[in-house]
């Protein structure tokens, strides 16, 4: 049977408006144990940051980070799905966009995201992994 987004998704996901500090953005990523948060400007979706995205867009820069925005890191070039979506649909785009993470979007506002982790887990559960996506998280 083929498996829709919603079921494998993760809801409720944290967003920030485009202002937003890149600190910020860094202490909730942090405080919430994620990796990447959404980017919206009046509830829809603008852009994905990821820590990856801090580091490499912002950190590597050098100077002052205390007045970069996430609108300095963040990918604005999105690709998304929408919970109807096929998961395997869902896969294709993240191998053929080699990234990580789809937020996953109905009638343009963001209403989860979808990751490889999560896809790992529901179809290859015993796989490394798999496992490594189950894990609690390292403090």
């Amino acid at each position: 049977m083929v498996q829709q987004v919603r079921e494998v998704m993760t809801e409720d996901p944290v967003v920030v408006s485009a202002l937003t500090s890149v600190v910020v953005v860094a202490q909730l990523m942090r405080r919430e144990d994620i990796g990447a948060v959404l980017v919206v400007d009046d509830d829809r979706l603008r852009g994905l940051v990821t820590d990856r995205d801090l580091v490499v867009r912002v950190l590597a820069e050098g100077g002052s980070i205390n007045d970069r925005t996430v609108a300095d890191a963040c990918s604005a070039e999105l690709v998304a799905v929408t919970p109807d979506d096929d998961v395997e649909q869902a896969l294709v785009l993240m191998r053929e966009r080699a990234v990580r993470r789809l937020p996953v979007v109905e009638e343009g506002r963001p209403v989860g995201v979808i990751s490889l982790g999560d896809l790992s887990i529901e179809h290859d559960a015993g796989s490394a992994l798999g496992d490594i996506s189950a894990a609690e998280p390292n403090e």
